[in-house]
């Protein structure tokens, strides 16, 4: 069995909706921004935090644990900064205990959800593996420690890893199931769509004087069914026995500006957005994409939806989840 941790998130649900169709899953989340209805049917729902040693090594008795992914960490830069304690605490403190359980119960595969915000603000075109890491704010530190206390658990325990940097991550599932709804919403894409549904009077752009094409800022999107089967190579990779360690980014390779997002959604819902262009936010940096050769040649890994497929999987959950609350 695979023990997703977080499975209830956004992200996780999405992994967890692709992963019963090859393994049997346990999911283990607190519900504190989950939601247990994300969670497929097919799979085991423990409810309890990974910080908690006595909930670990309940699971890990009762269930034969051969790897477990990590989606489970707080992951608002703008909160790490206001609140560095959560960050710590749940990112670090709460991870080390979950891989020391680990560790006691010997699993040794482990799959790790990192972030392009272990890379700061790079000045380069495509962000490979091999830029040098230096983040900016509590979030991003948190996920760097993360990294290096996995690389001495491997050097002295024998654990198994794979890292996976994301990006920006996006769209919903196409089963209509699974979206993407945070509370406070942060992420630019659903904050378009709440905007063109009405739930948003308008839509600020934080700074128009960036050097890029159009002055804002440049992103690289990902849907989040890429990201899932980003994660079953990963796992199948560590599985087989064919990586004992690996770091890899996770994007398109393409950058969009914030103004191309926004025309994209209009083109896709036939709404016209109105806007507000207002001053940058510290540590925003202009442009951010990935360079994901590595995966893509080492795991056989090709993302394979389109920015115009990801706001379109998401425009069609945020209206059906509109419609569902008019009923």
């Amino acid at each position: 069995m695979i023990l997703v941790v977080g499975g209830a998130g956004y992200v996780g649900s999405h992994l967890v909706k692709e992963l019963v169709e090859k393994e049997k899953v346990v999911v283990l989340d607190n519900l504190s921004t989950g939601f247990k209805s994300l969670i497929d049917d097919r799979a085991v729902f423990v409810e309890g935090d990974l910080g908690n040693r006595s909930v670990l090594d309940e699971v890990f008795s009762t269930y034969p644990i051969k790897a477990v992914m990590h989606f489970a960490a707080n992951s608002l830069v703008g909160e790490s900064v206001e609140n560095p304690y959560k960050y710590y605490e749940n990112n670090v403190s709460a991870t080390l205990t979950l891989l020391k359980a680990m560790v006691d119960h010997n699993v040794k595969n482990f799959i790790f959800s990192s972030t392009a915000a272990t890379y700061g603000t790079p000045n380069v075109d495509l962000i490979d593996e091999g830029q040098p890491n230096n983040p900016i704010n509590p979030y991003g530190k948190t996920k760097l420690m993360v990294e290096h206390i996995l690389e001495d658990f491997s050097a002295a325990y024998g654990l198994n890893y794979v890292v996976l940097r994301y990006f920006n991550v996006a769209g919903a599932h196409h089963s209509g199931t699974i979206g993407e709804s945070h509370d406070p919403e942060t992420h630019l894409i659903p904050i378009i769509l709440q905007h063109l549904l009405g739930q948003r009077e308008e839509i600020s752009v934080f700074g128009t004087d960036y050097n890029t094409p159009d002055g804002t800022c440049i992103r690289d999107y990902i849907h989040a069914t890429d990201l899932a089967n980003a994660h079953i190579l990963a796992l199948e990779a560590l599985l087989e026995e064919k990586k004992k360690t690996a770091i890899y980014n996770l994007g398109n390779g393409n950058g969009f500006s914030v103004k191309e997002v926004i025309e994209t959604c209009e083109q896709v819902t036939e709404r016209t957005a109105t806007i507000q262009y207002v001053e940058r936010r510290a540590g925003d940096p202009a442009k951010l994409v990935a360079s994901s050769e590595k995966i893509q040649a080492e795991l056989g890994w090709e993302p394979k939806f389109s920015l115009t497929d990801i706001i379109e999987s998401a425009w069609n959950w945020h209206r059906q989840t509109v419609l569902s609350k008019q009923v």
